[in-house]
């Protein structure tokens, strides 16, 4: 069987059921969770023969991808195509507005979309600067481009494997209890990752709100957190950091530096922003 015949047998098998609460969070948690819809309802189902097409056109653009793929299996590889596949060829497909539904209701304009959440955190260093990172030229989403730490939520973390596992759970309230953890977790992990401090310099993440940014509607959630060390020390610590690869360079800025980076942030990320400066103006009047 072709990649391609695989890649289509995969999509006509799987369809969006009606949403629960529980569906409708893990929808847009993340899309390995679940199948976004694209049966015949959908008027872009001739669209889904494009998902191969452009993951194997972002590998190919991706050099630490195009020369390291070598080593994978056969079932790694359709594995990447299936936990990518709705995302590349909904949200990044260059045809995206083709995907949404006419309705001032989100989740129903974007029902045909993947949507992965997002997670970022503004982090506030102990002599008030806040960190920014400049994406790497070999990430898939705007490289070169200036954002707040962060990734997404992992539903593997909770022990959220497949689709049937959502909709086969007898305690939807635990599996709620454990995604809502999971959102806060998640985006220490991330920070830690990717700026390398220790989670013990971090403060509890404040919820800030969810962005969706215009371009490809993909959403974000967005946190508050303090961190206990100064500028100095968080500079030494990035060239360690983990997931360091991700991004070129660290920065630490005033709110007023921040606020002229902005033009070259993705759309969810000046919503970040945008948030933040909402949660200064509320916490001045108190």
């Amino acid at each position: 069987m072709s990649n391609r015949e695989f890649s289509l047998r995969y999509l006509k098998k799987w369809r969006r059921k009606s949403a629960t609460g529980v569906l409708l969070l893990l929808t847009s948690f993340y899309s390995h969770a679940l199948s976004v819809c694209l049966s015949h309802s959908c008027p872009q189902f001739s669209m889904n023969h494009t998902i191969e097409f452009l993951i194997q056109t972002r590998i190919w653009r991706i050099p630490l991808l195009r020369y390291g793929i070598r080593g994978f299996r056969k079932m790694d590889l359709y594995s990447m195509a299936r936990n990518l596949g709705t995302f590349v060829g909904t949200n990044l497909n260059p045809s995206w507005e083709k995907f949404l539904v006419a309705s001032e209701d989100d989740p129903t304009q974007c029902r045909h979309t993947s949507s992965p959440l997002g997670n970022g955190a503004i982090v506030e260093t102990s002599d008030q600067k806040i960190v920014l990172l400049q994406r790497s030229n070999n990430v898939g989403e705007f490289p070169g481009h200036f954002v707040f730490p962060g990734g997404h939520p992992e539903p593997q973390e909770v022990g959220i494997e497949t689709h049937e596992y959502c909709k086969c759970s007898k305690d939807s309230e635990l599996v709620n209890k454990k995604v809502s953890q999971e959102m806060f977790e998640s985006i220490i992990r991330e920070v830690v990752e990717e700026i390398g401090v220790p989670a013990t310099s971090l403060s509890d993440p404040l919820f800030i709100g969810i962005s969706r940014r215009v371009l490809n509607v993909r959403p974000a959630i967005f946190f508050f957190i303090k961190c206990s060390l100064e500028s100095k020390e968080i500079h030494q610590l990035y060239s360690k950091a983990q997931d360091g690869y991700e991004s070129t360079q660290l920065y630490t800025v005033s709110m007023i530096e921040v606020e002229h980076m902005t033009s070259k942030m993705p759309g969810c990320h000046q919503g970040g922003f945008a948030l933040y400066k909402l949660m200064v103006e509320a916490l001045k009047k108190n």
